[in-house]
């Protein structure tokens, strides 16, 4: 009897050992279910800082990206558009330019025969060619009706994305006025009033170049006079920008050439009309003075703010 008394009391004994067992082994487990989330939620927490780090940064570099691409955008709108004054190419400011009116000072020099007579007609066994005819004053008002068409073109019509040497730029009445004056009224040969600002200056000999291709073709030269190799990088900028054409025209032979000083601006030009090319020299407004052997050059512009100021002349030419 005693023996079977006891048999109930140990499996009862052993059912609690076996649940004690099972309570603390779901103990365990639970503390292991917590214990792996914290660690998964930790490392995603960890994963979401880096990410969202990058995110950040990613979208740093698109904000500073689209506040570049708004920039140029409005440049773009009003670059050349003849009314910004502000953004003309990081203009390094200006000086007031002593040219005058250099049309009187031509005058006088011819009578005093500084500039060459035209030449006589050469020989019959060497012709002038016929495509290209003399540059004087005559000829521009022949030419008066075709110029006239051009310049309206260039105002009513302009033509961004045209062959390279043709105006690509806004031109208004201010600009054609410019132009015009200097064809007809200083024959190729004087000072332009300038613009205010070196930006539109490029503008306005822009378009008298592109009329002259239209004219004389590729025999016309450009001979640009500006002591200041940050002056000359922004006549090339503004060059290349209003008239279509890329950094290979520029050079000693070819159709564009830059001068800081103008003793070799006068030897190139000469040569150039020994060779039956057509010198267009340009001088910058920043140039204080005028070297007298310019003066030999049909074609010829210069920049000036006060039209009545004296004008000032290189003390290096020999009368």
């Amino acid at each position: 009897m005693s023996m079977e008394n006891d048999a109930p009391a140990n499996l009862e004994h052993s059912i609690d050992e076996l649940k004690a067992e099972i309570a603390q082994l779901k103990e365990e487990k639970a503390l292991l279910i917590a214990s792996q989330t914290k660690d998964l939620q930790r490392a995603l927490q960890d994963s979401l800082g880096v990410y969202e780090q990058r995110k950040q940064e990613l979208q740093d570099q698109i904000t500073v990206l689209q506040r570049k691409l708004d920039r140029i955008q409005q440049e773009m709108k009003t670059t050349y558009a003849g009314v910004s004054q502000d953004i003309a190419v990081r203009v390094q400011g200006f000086r007031d330019y002593l040219v005058g009116s250099l049309q009187e000072l031509v005058t006088t020099v011819e009578k005093l025969e500084l500039v060459p007579a035209p030449p006589q007609p050469l020989p019959v066994e060497q012709p002038k060619p016929k495509e290209v005819p003399p540059i004087a004053e005559e000829v521009f008002e022949d030419y008066k009706e075709k110029i006239n068409q051009l310049l309206d073109r260039y105002r009513t019509m302009p033509d961004y994305y045209g062959p390279a040497w043709k105006l690509r730029r806004t031109f208004e009445k201010i600009h054609s006025d410019r132009v015009g004056d200097w064809f007809f009224k200083l024959a190729g040969r004087g000072a332009v009033q300038s613009m205010g600002t070196r930006l539109q200056n490029i503008l306005v000999a822009s378009a008298v170049v592109s009329i002259l291709r239209v004219l004389y073709g590729n025999k016309v030269r450009l001979l640009i006079l500006a002591t200041s190799p940050e002056r000359l990088g922004e006549w090339r900028r503004g060059l290349q920008d209003c008239l279509g054409i890329n950094r290979d025209v520029f050079g000693p032979d070819r159709g564009v050439t830059l001068f800081e000083d103008p003793e070799p601006l006068v030897d190139k030009g000469e040569k150039m009309m020994k060779e039956n090319l057509m010198p267009f020299v340009i001088v910058d407004e920043s140039e204080e003075f005028i070297f007298v052997e310019m003066l030999k050059f049909p074609l010829l512009m210069c920049f000036a703010k006060d039209r009545d100021a004296k004008t000032s002349f290189s003390r290096d030419f020999d009368f």
